[in-house]
């Protein structure tokens, strides 16, 4: 872009001296000029639809026409355009965190009315199918939950006492007392005229020796039941 700069002054050659050669307009003097007007005008912005090229600089506080929300064309977007861009990506009800800042969002964004949200819980998914998690900032659980209930398996050491007998003393000598003078393993039935007594082998069923043991399954301690967690600011939108 050029700027048109005057070759000649023509209001000086009003106080020359009639005769003087100078004062005279040349036609050559009047050419220069307008050839040095049509070069600036030529490479002048145009007042409507410009074309800039290089690196053209705005004044500061310069005002432009805002674009419609949501237009990708290639046209200059304002500051009211991106705030307005920014403020479609979280609507009222929207959820802005942050690991190191705790400046309320509202000031950090620059739009919105935002409260602090969530302190203490992590949120999870809806689920329709799920009471738990079937309505919107519906909350549960707990930091300090008795251990959930659950079952032990039981292991038995020392020696099972399997089926044995019990032995009955006898005077009769007719009696079977199977290998086992002295100590016969019969219960006596009543007599039968004038026959000798008859006897029963009789067994039982033993009681197990030993001890049972039932081990202890998972930690103790405050907080124990906590998942893996780390800790964020949370603010809500809530206009």
């Amino acid at each position: 872009m050029s700027d048109y700069t005057k070759s000649t002054n023509f209001a000086t050659k009003d106080n020359l001296s009639s005769g003087n050669p100078l004062k005279i307009v040349k036609g050559t003097e009047i050419d220069t000029e307008f050839n040095n007007i049509a070069t600036a005008v030529a490479t002048k912005a145009d007042l409507a639809s410009p074309t800039f090229t290089g690196t053209p600089t705005l004044p500061t506080g310069t005002i432009a026409v805002t674009q419609s929300s949501g237009s990708n064309t290639t046209t200059i977007a304002t500051t009211a355009f991106v705030q307005a861009a920014i403020a479609l990506l979280y609507p009222v009800g929207s959820i802005y965190t942050n690991a190191t800042s705790s400046t309320n969002a509202g000031t950090l964004l620059g739009f919105g009315t935002w409260t602090a949200f969530g302190a203490g819980r992590v949120p999870v998914g809806f689920d329709s199918g799920n009471a738990l998690f079937d309505s919107a900032e519906e909350t549960g659980g707990s930091a300090d939950a008795i251990t959930v209930s659950h079952t032990h398996t039981a292991t038995f050491t020392g020696t099972a006492m399997g089926t044995h007998r019990h032995y009955v003393g006898s005077n009769d000598s007719t009696a079977n007392d199977g290998g086992d003078a002295g100590n016969r393993e019969f219960v006596r039935n009543a007599d039968s005229g004038n026959g000798p007594a008859t006897y029963t082998n009789y067994e039982s069923a033993g009681t197990p020796a030993g001890s049972i043991s039932v081990a202890s399954a998972g930690s103790s301690g405050t907080n124990a039941n906590y998942q893996p967690y780390i800790t964020v600011y949370m603010w809500k939108r809530t206009a």
